[in-house]
């Protein structure tokens, strides 16, 4: 209850603050008329309006004013004998409230006594007497005054029981609280047992309980009784409650003192037997040095109690005992993690935007999920983190894309690489019982990190292995689900750790070797290979200048034409991403270096001329060129887990009984897939012109070159079929122009994957001509539009559309054309 004036108890309230200035509205206000309170009509109140205080009918309570108005009114009211109605304004913070500032309903009262402190205070001593409701404020007094209508407490007979009931329910929660207060005097009981006015009671119960003003004029606000009293009574009840509580959490204080001064007598008993016996300076420090590191490691309760119980254990243990080292080892690991250091995310779109592309060209469809990422998180910071995946061949920027992550959130960056990982225990961790155990990778990361939110790359997840030790990956299928890692269990540490706030980002070059489960917890994001174009930009704008800071040469030293940059990725290097590429410019830089260094220039311009000088001839050139002209051969495109590539198809015959040969270490797809379009081609052979004869006489024998390097799948069935037609019909097929997709023996074209890759290969080959299955067109906007420029697309419904366009000749034949 709070300490109010009233039945000889002190109250201390600030109604309200020091006086302002002359000039405010309410002063004007006087000036301009100069009424008095004998210019009040008969129904009207001097009001003064209070910032924290709610004055009861029945309640003496002291006021102290220093607003201007609010002391003319005070003046005024002791002068001429006036009652006064106290108001509460709504908002604390207004200086100066007009009608709107305050409640309607307040309490009429008389000042008893008025006082002027010689500090110049104002102050009043006040008596509620009644509830008034506010009709109108009256204008020109130097002071608030209003037209009020008294209220009285609405009762009928049918209330009489219920009041009596509630009435004797308040009593009872005022008895449990008087029982509650320390020293609590026994008169306090007499005086709840003689009230016997149900308002009295009521009111008086309101205005002395610790409340906050707003509840205190709600129930000012209460006219009927029964309602008023139910308030009352829950209003005490929540109270009767804080104060149980305060005594139980005081008792348990108390008790938990007693024990922390038994244990710090016992500890210094047995500091004193260690110092007799010449050991223990060392423990004890170590003792206190995690004490007071579990103290500032911010721990969930559960953890924090079994650490405590750890470090009683290490107490009680001999310095020179085995188990000391390890159990302090164990408690260093677990006081160093980030149980609640997190760093402060950035959530700024539009400069991660610049980050990332500052960082990366291109990879636009990378870039809008990342930033997608971070308008949810801004929106919904307590959102579950993604677990994203990025798969693409090497040297397409998966691992420096995380790096970028973490610079455009502003936090920090941890790698954990996984390529090679056989163990279990290098994910989970090892169990204490094993010399030199250590906690798994993904603590080690935390650990490193310093920070619960993190980004955390787990690098070549695909190249996961297993073996006797247990499956890694299935001790990640816990850590990369976002239900689950919020209470991920490392056997070392054998409590809980929240991973819900680490933003993984798993890297893979392949995803046929990521388990099912695993994959599915993750969102697959697939960067592909680059265009020539995008090679070149970015090798000027991030390759060359990092090759010459790490040579030790400036921009105005070296230079290297845009034309050598694009002989160097057509001649030089084939490859989806861009690793080699830096090691050939790298190769070209330091040349130059050579010669800056000796002296013999000062400058050194590269061009494409230039190229086969320092590098030697080209590396590469253009099978495609090699291969014109000859029945029997088709590109094909494939997919491989370095990017895409083009594929020849080699087709001969020779006399023989009709046998099909296969080499080139195809796999069981691929072999079915050219059986069915040989299948195909024999049913139509009569539609092409063919002789049915040809294939029972003669042997057909069908070649993949790069025959060390294993094939499968279904994609090459139009680029087989097109060789067989090629070779039956002694045609050959267009050389600028190859294509994919697997056929049925209906001779339909059905779609495949990987198309992006696969035109790109297309691309670097000096492709013009690119077939593919009419249902992929809508991978057609995954390819860059630099891409799609410079390429001819034909779609295939049919093997026909195929042989219209890629054996031109074809057509010429009689019974390919009435087909």
């Amino acid at each position: 209850m709070s300490t109010h004036e009233h039945a000889g108890q002190k109250v201390h309230l600030d109604a309200d603050l020091p006086a302002e200035s002359s000039s405010g509205p309410m002063a004007n206000r006087g000036q301009q008329t100069q009424r008095t309170a004998s210019d009040l009509p008969q129904d009207a109140l001097i009001i003064i309006p209070v910032r924290s205080l709610v004055l009861f009918p029945g309640l003496v309570m002291p006021i102290t004013v220093g607003r201007e108005g609010s002391i003319a009114a005070a003046q005024e009211a002791a002068r001429s004998e006036r009652q006064i109605g106290v108001l509460l304004q709504r908002e604390p913070d207004v200086a100066l409230p007009e009608a709107k500032d305050l409640y309607e309903i307040g309490t009429a009262g008389s000042v008893l006594r008025y006082i002027t402190t010689p500090d110049g205070a104002h102050h009043m001593i006040c008596q509620g007497e009644q509830r008034f409701r506010v009709l109108e404020f009256l204008p020109g007094f130097p002071f608030l005054a209003a037209r009020v209508e008294r209220l009285s407490d609405p009762q009928s007979e049918q209330d009489a029981q219920e009041i009596e009931a509630r009435m004797l329910q308040l009593k009872d929660k005022l008895r449990q609280i008087i029982s509650l207060m320390p020293q609590a005097p026994d008169e306090l009981n007499s005086v709840v047992d003689n009230m016997m006015s149900a308002s009295t009671l009521a009111d008086l119960t309101a205005g002395l309980l610790d409340l906050k003003a707003g509840d205190k004029q709600g129930v000012l606000e209460t006219l009927p009784l029964p309602a008023r009293l139910a308030m009352v009574t829950s209003l005490v009840a929540r109270r009767a409650e804080v104060l149980r509580l305060r005594r139980e959490i005081d008792t348990q204080t108390s008790e938990r003192l007693t024990d922390r001064q038994r244990e710090m007598l016992l500890r210094e008993q047995l500091q004193t037997i260690q110092q007799q016996l010449g050991e223990g300076e060392r423990a004890n420090d170590d003792v206190h040095r995690i004490e007071e590191a579990i103290e500032k490691a911010g721990m969930p309760a559960e953890v924090e109690s079994h650490a405590l119980k750890e470090l009683r254990r290490l107490e009680r243990m001999p310095e020179a005992a085995g188990e000391y080292s390890v159990v302090l080892t164990y408690l260093e690991w677990l006081t160093e993690l980030p149980w609640s250091a997190a760093t402060e995310d950035r959530i700024d779109i539009a400069e991660a935007r610049r980050i990332l592309d500052e960082d990366h060209f291109g990879l636009d469809k990378v870039k809008r999920r990342i930033v997608e990422y971070l308008a949810v998180h801004k929106l919904n910071p307590d959102g579950k983190s993604p677990i994203l995946c990025f798969a693409g061949p090497p040297g397409v920027g998966k691992t420096s894309l995380g790096q970028s992550i973490a610079k455009a959130t502003g936090r920090k960056f941890v790698r954990v690489s996984l390529g090679g990982v056989h163990d279990e225990a290098e994910i989970r961790g090892h169990r204490r019982t094993y010399m030199g155990a250590l906690p798994g990778n993904i603590i080690q990361g935390m650990r490193k990190a310093g920070t619960r939110n993190c980004v955390m790359m787990l690098d070549e997840i695909d190249k996961l292995g297993s073996g006797v030790h247990g499956d890694p990956s299935a001790a990640l299928l816990e850590v990369l689900d976002p239900e689950q890692n919020g209470t991920f269990r490392d056997n070392y540490l054998a409590v809980p750790f929240d991973l819900s706030r680490v933003m993984f980002i798993a890297t893979a070059n392949m995803l046929d070797t990521i388990p099912g489960p695993l994959r599915d917890r993750m969102e697959i994001i697939s960067l592909p290979g680059y265009t020539e174009e995008e090679k070149a930009q970015i090798a000027r704008r991030y390759i060359v200048g990092r090759q010459l800071a790490a040579n030790g040469i400036t921009a105005q030293q070296c230079e290297l034409s845009d034309a050598a940059l694009h002989g160097l990725i057509a001649h030089y290097t084939r490859e989806a991403g861009v690793r080699n590429l830096e090691r050939e410019i790298g190769s070209v830089v330091r040349h130059a270096a050579v010669r800056i260094a000796e002296g013999s220039a000062q400058h050194v311009r590269i061009d494409e001329a230039d190229l086969s000088a320092i590098l030697g001839p080209s590396r590469f050139e253009s099978e495609v060129a090699m291969r014109a002209g000859i029945p029997g051969v088709a590109t094909g495109l494939a997919w491989t887990p370095v990017g895409g590539d083009i594929l020849f198809i080699e087709a001969s015959r020779s006399p023989g009984q009709g046998k099909l040969v296969l080499t080139g270490q195809l796999g069981d797809v691929m072999k079915e897939s050219t059986q069915a379009a040989l299948s195909l081609l024999r049913a139509r052979a009569a539609r092409y012109g063919i002789d049915a004869n040809v294939f029972d006489k003669s042997d057909i024998h069908v070649h993949v070159p790069a025959g060390a390097t294993p094939k499968d799948g279904p994609s090459a069935g139009v680029a087989m079929f097109i060789a067989l037609m090629s070779l039956a019909i002694d045609k050959p097929v267009r050389s600028d122009c190859a294509m994919t997709g697997e056929i049925s023996l209906r001779g339909l074209v059905l779609p495949v994957g990987g198309i992006k890759e696969k035109v790109l290969a297309a691309l670097r080959a000096g492709i013009k001509t690119v077939l593919l299955p009419a249902r992929n067109k809508h991978d057609l906007e995954d390819i860059p539009e630099s891409a799609r420029n410079r390429l001819q697309f034909i779609w295939l419904e049919t093997i026909d559309d195929a042989i219209r366009v890629a054996v031109p000749d074809a057509a010429q034949m009689p019974a390919a054309a009435s087909a």
